[in-house]
């Protein structure tokens, strides 16, 4: 399997400070253009470990499959929280980040005082008490790496299970991101019912004038 293998360095160096329970966290979905998006967070045991875990990114769909039931197994406990497209819509990216998030830690069994977190935006605040901010979690942190596999093996599943009866957008490949049979699709059929109408590719690739882009107020409502 790819790249090299993530730790439990961050996690050790955590549990040396005193916090007890390390949930690693990671997105998945923000840059679909249909579809849910989803925040993964893994609790991982202090002394086992399962081969082959990588960012799920740099693993291909088999190797993630492979590999979730044996994460999903070997976690203190784990969650995957979702935001729905029309949620997604309603709030804005940030909040329906935000949302997931606090619904993933809400999943998990046990309570958590500290996470890790990929990159450099704390979208995780107030629901864990300490957030570490981590550049590239996904790739050196064990737990943000398995947080990563939940969350990506969850939603290709339920992009999976929505293709048949959204057939022309082709959902079981393209997971609704964005690719030229999406692209194609969407300027022949326009939006299906779970696109992201408020999304700047309604502008570029529907010229169906029935269907327009949903714009939000600052309030967040919708027109």
């Amino acid at each position: 399997m790819a790249g090299r293998a993530p730790t439990r360095t961050i996690e050790k160096e955590l549990w040396a400070r005193g916090h007890e329970v390390v949930v690693g966290i990671d997105e998945v979905g923000r840059g679909a253009w249909a579809g849910p998006l989803m925040v993964g967070a893994a609790v991982l045991p202090r002394d086992r470990r399962v081969n082959g875990v990588r960012d799920s990114k740099v693993l291909t769909e088999a190797n993630r499959e492979f590999l979730f039931d044996r994460i999903a197994a070997w976690c203190d406990t784990w969650a995957v929280g979702a935001a729905s497209q029309e949620e997604c819509d309603e709030l804005g990216m940030a909040a329906a980040q935000r949302l997931a998030a606090k619904r993933a830690i809400e999943g998990l069994s046990v309570p958590v005082d500290v996470a890790v977190v990929d990159g450099r935006w704390n979208f995780v605040a107030p629901h864990v008490p300490h957030v570490e901010m981590r550049v590239k979690a996904d790739l050196h942190c064990l737990s943000v790496a398995a947080a990563s596999i939940l969350a990506k093996v969850t939603r290709d599943r339920v992009m999976r299970s929505m293709a048949d009866s959204y057939p022309h957008w082709s959902f079981d490949t393209n997971k609704g991101y964005p690719c030229p049979v999406h692209k194609t699709a969407l300027q022949g059929y326009g939006p299906s019912a779970i696109h992201r109408r408020s999304w700047v590719f309604m502008d570029h690739y529907v010229p169906w004038t029935g269907c327009p882009r949903l714009v939000r107020h600052e309030q967040g409502t919708l027109f």
